[in-house]
Formats: C-alpha cells, sequence, structure tokens
C-alpha cells in the first residue's frame, strides 16, 4: 500500500495516481479515470479533479493508495 502524505488540504485524483507512481503522466490519469478503472473509498470515480482528503483510499490496477495528513 502506498501511502501520500497531504501537502495541503487535499490532492487531486489525477495527481495522486502520478505521484503514486501508477501512471506516467497526467494524459494517462486522465484516460484510466475516465475508463473507469480507479475506484476512491470503494466507489468508481470518473472525475479526475476529485479532491481526495485524509482518510480517503484510492484503488487502481491491483494498488492501493491511502491518503494521510
Amino acid at each position: 500500500m502506498e501511502v501520500i502524505k497531504l501537502k495541503d488540504d487535499y490532492i487531486k485524483l489525477g495527481q495522486a495516481l502520478k505521484a503514486a507512481g501508477c501512471v506516467g503522466s497526467g494524459v494517462e490519469s486522465k484516460i484510466v479515470i475516465k475508463e473507469g478503472q480507479v475506484t476512491v473509498n470503494g466507489e468508481v470515480e470518473y472525475q479526475r479533479g476529485k479532491k481526495l482528503h485524509d482518510g480517503d483510499v484510492v484503488t487502481f490496477d491491483g494498488e492501493t493508495i491511502k491518503i494521510e495528513k
């Protein structure tokens, strides 16, 4: 499980995928999110700009990312 420490109040979903190394670029994150391959807290998320806060859990391609303050 990858843990991303927040520097601000939130991080956007596309940025989190890139920061965790799950995707190589913002364009790639946009594609996998639009295709419904990413879940946030167990629900499929289609918004690349979705704000993630402390405690949120993202899953993509068998990887889990936890957002922490």
